[in-house]
């Protein structure tokens, strides 16, 4: 079995979460394989990046999850291994990077994205990272006064 080495971003912006729809209909959080040498946070930086046009930055771990598929190409089982970060982001624009295949996506309220998202492995990671995430709101906000 090939095991890839990936990352990806939970992107928060308010009360929304961000989420993308792919070439399968699926929707998905933003991630990516981390190439040589790279570091799991600077690939989830750059994949959320580059399939959504959003500029988030990391405020803590999210946690790490892992799936199994059948790769045709490679005529392989394939095995990937995500590390997720908690991300934010200064406004909601973004950009859909249509040439990767995705159809649609944006910033939706985290309720709605958990009913919307495909896999419920992704519907509890996103539900635990928004806690996290006020957690840290709350926390950045008592600091400053």
């Amino acid at each position: 079995m090939i095991t890839r080495n990936c990352a990806g971003g939970v992107v928060f912006s308010e009360e929304s979460v961000f989420i993308l729809q792919n070439d399968k209909k699926e929707w998905v959080l933003p991630k990516g394989k981390i190439t040589k040498n790279e570091l799991s946070a600077k690939t989830a930086i750059d994949k959320v990046e580059y399939e959504a046009g959003v500029t988030a930055e990391i405020v803590s771990n999210a946690g790490e999850t892992a799936y199994e598929f059948y790769s045709v190409t490679r005529n392989s089982p394939v095995c990937n291994k995500i590390t997720w970060y908690i991300m934010e982001a200064e406004d909601k624009t973004y950009i859909i990077n249509k040439e990767e295949g995705f159809l649609n996506g944006g910033y939706f309220p985290v309720e709605e994205a958990i009913d919307k998202i495909t896999y419920s492995q992704d519907k509890s990671l996103v539900a635990l990272a928004y806690k996290r995430y006020l957690e840290f709101k709350e926390f950045r906000e008592n600091k400053g006064n």
